[in-house]
């Protein structure tokens, strides 16, 4: 079943001699529970493909469609609660709050969202991600793998249909590197999900059920690693 469509997706920025062409005309459909990463160099338009899919910028022209329907038909505010309640960001910087608990930070979308908490299933998800001992701590008493599992668990936290992650391993070493990717695909099979990743490091993109490149803010090739 398709989750995620993309059709004639195009950014540019600028205009003139100064425009900047990031993505252009991108096709891409993402079947729901895949595990998909889009790989290419610095600038090649990974980044604003991941915005642009999880409405964080509007496109210049082109539609994005989550589970058929076209998101950016939203208004504003309609499409700032689509993303809180189906999408889940991961970025590299962690973006915790350091004044918050490890739960609080946890629970913080759906506080913000003003929705009711499943204890039962943020208890599950703490428990799952192995941060039960460190629920009461601080940010800044975590190591960087144990900061990115909260940020991890916190994107988890709404039930969102599809996770979006940008270079959610890249402030860590290989040891925790392929424990984060381990845990998301637990978690994607675990809760019915569909993870689309940006990542540099190809060792990681080989975890993915495809892979996406991007050269110059066009698609060259698409992969299967099944």
């Amino acid at each position: 079943m398709k989750i995620l469509e993309t059709i004639n997706l195009t950014k540019t920025y600028g205009k003139g001699e100064t425009v900047v062409n990031a993505l252009n005309s991108a096709n891409i459909s993402v079947e729901k529970g895949e595990f998909v990463a889009i790989i290419g160099p610095s600038g090649s338009g990974k980044s604003t493909m991941l915005h642009l899919l999880g409405g964080l910028e509007r496109p210049s022209k082109g539609t994005v469609k989550i589970e058929g329907e076209d998101i950016y038909e939203l208004s504003e505010n309609k499409l700032a609660q689509y993303r809180r309640k189906k999408i889940g960001f991961i970025f590299q910087q962690y973006n915790l709050i350091p004044v918050l608990t490890v739960r609080e930070n946890i629970e913080m979308p759906l506080m913000l969202d003003k929705a009711i908490i499943d204890k039962t299933y943020i208890d599950e998800l703490i428990e799952f991600l192995r941060l039960t001992k460190r629920q009461k701590h601080l940010p800044n008493q975590l190591s960087g793998g144990q900061q990115q599992r909260v940020a991890i668990a916190r994107a988890l936290a709404a039930k969102p249909a599809i996770i979006l992650a940008d270079e959610p391993t890249g402030n860590l070493d290989t040891k925790t590197t392929q424990e984060v990717i381990s845990l998301l695909r637990e978690s994607i099979k675990k809760y019915n999900q569909t993870l689309i990743m940006i990542t540099h490091n190809d060792k990681v993109a080989q975890n993915a059920d495809r892979i996406i490149s991007i050269v110059d803010g066009n698609i060259k090739l698409l992969e299967t690693n099944k």
